[in-house]
């Protein structure tokens, strides 16, 4: 809750509370983090081609690919 006060032109305060803003997180990304890198655009141009080409998204290739790295790293493949 935030107080807050309002002036009036006539020199008159009103003091009140506003209620916090809730963030509502869909179900599908309850638990999970945001993973974000800076590439170029014909990087992202090429990743997004080749997802309409396996008709898939590029959330699922990333994901394929972060299994890939931690497979070749001796880490389990939980992305």
């Amino acid at each position: 809750m935030k107080t807050v006060a309002i002036l009036s032109g006539e020199g008159e305060i009103a003091v009140g509370t506003t209620p916090e803003p809730t963030a509502t997180i869909p179900p599908s990304r309850q638990g999970k983090k945001m993973i974000s890198g800076h590439f170029d655009k014909d990087v992202h141009r090429q990743l997004k081609m080749l997802a309409i080409e396996r008709d898939t998204s590029i959330q699922n290739l990333l994901s394929e690919a972060l299994n890939a790295l931690f497979e070749r790293n001796n880490k389990p493949p939980i992305a």
